[in-house]
């Protein structure tokens, strides 16, 4: 019974690997005989796992074959991502085919409070794109923060106008959320940088996030690494600024005060010399770095050489691969070489470096690849029920 069951499991697999495929090629992929596919493809449709997708034409001269699919209303899955300066969502099938995704303003007034918007956006979304009726089987969130791997506790989630720790899981499963995964925003953008970016063979990389906030996420040996509180990777905290041990330092890091965007535009309000008024955001900040103002190319290259701080202090310890920046600030082009300079300048073996390849949607796609994961585990679970 065992052995029957786990040809179920292999055969669902097959089909969320390949969407759609005949019963010869799931034998293919599986190594099974074609008769325990035949058992396997029979149970799953008794269990309205699997159905029936069309007839597929030989190549050859053999009989048209069935092809075959997972049920469209099983469900989906949703990644969140709780961003300081926008909540990202991203629904996706079950197979990880993209379906929507939206993008709405962060009110930071607190965890709680964001947690609604974010639910009522899923919710939204869903009713607005005519997925009212899927089931969402599971809900990949990622946080600003570090999040604990023991209580899941979050800490440090001041962009989100939260001071002190809260209990995130709780906050979910209140609104109704049954299976639930949570991690850090940069660990997910590196997960999913990891699974769809563009590290090639580098299995030991870090990714920085430098917009709202300051981050990275490392993933050492395939591994991401999270340490005792979960708060690995929190370069934030690291000692660069001109006095680090300035009290003002002490809730968000002296890193974070002085290279987020945030910390770019009050550079930018202490000088002088801007053509049309002081920039009020990075982008235009980095637009007039572009066409040459002085005082902007001034705290561009300063922003570079922090990053490049940051970038070497990192690479000391665990000698990556490559190195992927990202954020609204950091996957800005003009940064790159200004900070890949930097670092040969720091370093005698400087790692590779690129922007991610996924952009500003980098965090909430590794968000849903975790919930994923999760709703995987539950088909597989469904498959050999009973």
């Amino acid at each position: 019974m065992v052995g029957f069951m786990t040809s179920e499991i292999r055969v669902l697999d097959a089909l969320l690997e390949q969407r759609s495929a005949t019963r010869p090629e799931i034998a293919v992929a599986t190594s099974l005989s074609k008769p325990a596919v035949s058992q396997a493809i029979r149970r799953l449709e008794q269990a309205s796992l699997v159905r029936p997708a069309g007839v597929r034409p030989s190549a050859g001269r053999g009989r048209s074959a069935i092809a075959y699919e997972l049920q469209p209303e099983t469900g989906c899955v949703a990644g969140v991502d709780l961003g300081g300066m926008n909540i990202r969502i991203l629904l996706v099938g079950l197979c990880g085919e993209r379906l929507v995704g939206a993008v709405e303003a962060t009110r930071p007034v607190g965890a709680a409070e964001v947690v609604d918007q974010a639910i009522a956006l899923v919710d939204r979304v869903k009713r607005e794109n005519g997925f009212e009726q899927l089931p969402l089987l599971a809900l990949g969130v990622s946080t600003p923060g570090a999040v604990s791997p023991s209580s899941h506790r979050v800490s440090l989630s001041y962009n989100l106008g939260q001071d002190d720790e809260f209990d995130l899981e709780s906050l979910l499963r209140r609104r109704g959320v049954s299976l639930l995964a949570l991690d850090n925003n940069v660990n997910c953008a590196a997960q999913a940088e990891l699974r769809h970016g563009g590290t090639g063979p580098a299995p030991t990389f870090a990714f920085l996030s430098a917009g709202a906030g300051i981050g990275m996420g490392v993933v050492c040996e395939g591994r991401l690494l999270r340490g005792r509180h979960g708060a690995a990777g929190e370069i934030a905290y690291m000692p660069l600024a001109t006095d680090p041990f300035a009290p003002e330092h002490r809730r968000r890091g002296a890193l974070e005060d002085e290279a987020s965007a945030a910390g770019m535009l009050d550079a930018a309000a202490r000088r002088t010399g801007w053509p049309d008024g002081c920039p009020q955001t990075v982008e235009r900040l980095f637009d007039l770095a572009a066409s040459g103002v002085p005082a902007a190319r001034a705290i561009v290259a300063r922003e570079a050489k922090l990053l490049a701080m940051a970038i070497s202090s990192v690479c000391t310890v665990i000698d990556p691969d490559l190195v992927v920046l990202g954020g609204g600030v950091g996957s800005n082009p003009l940064l790159l070489t200004a900070v890949e300079e930097s670092v040969e300048l720091l370093l005698p073996y400087p790692p590779e470096m690129r922007i991610t390849t996924l952009g500003a949607e980098a965090s909430v796609v590794g968000a849903a690849e975790l919930a994923l994961e999760l709703a995987h585990g539950e088909l597989r679970r469904r498959a050999t029920a009973g």
